[in-house]
């Protein structure tokens, strides 16, 4: 892992303050969603222990067909929303006008999530570098294979 840039070190302050991860949950629960465009959305998912509903916005890594996404989780396999939609995959999607679509969770395979990530390297090689670089410095480590959940809604 390289020293990271200062655009980087900045993302992962802002990876690691709460209330600038949660900011854009209210704007998607106000139903201005469509504001990200379709590089973000939303997942309601449930808590594994708590069984409260819980929201994330993660970043779309691929949109393979029209009622399915792949998302990914840049803090692994400890991230809670990672472990709370292993433990139970029936989750709702926000995504441009789209609201509270219930969908199934998938955890995807290392190669398929390796696969999915070169793809969006290819498709999107500067964001990939500014996101490698985030992920990395708020982490602390190494960005290998990123674990990849695939939604399908319907």
């Amino acid at each position: 892992m390289n020293t990271p840039s200062r655009s980087a070190e900045f993302g992962a302050r802002a990876l690691r303050t709460r209330w600038v991860v949660r900011a854009p949950i209210g704007l998607y629960r106000a139903g201005l969603g469509f504001l990200f465009g379709s590089r973000l959305l939303m997942l309601q998912h449930t808590g594994r222990r708590s069984g409260a509903r819980r929201y994330v916005v993660l970043e779309v890594v691929d949109h393979p067909a029209p009622a399915e996404y792949i998302v990914v989780s840049g803090f692994g396999t400890a991230a809670q929303w990672y472990r709370n939609v292993t433990a139970n995959p029936h989750v709702h999607v926000s995504t441009g006008i789209h609201r509270n679509v219930p969908a199934a969770a998938t955890p995807m395979t290392a190669e398929e999530s390796s696969q999915a990530l070169d793809h969006y390297i290819e498709r999107h090689p500067r964001a990939w570098n500014k996101l490698r670089g985030t992920i990395e410095a708020a982490t602390g480590t190494p960005v290998g294979v990123l674990p990849m959940v695939r939604l399908h809604m319907g």
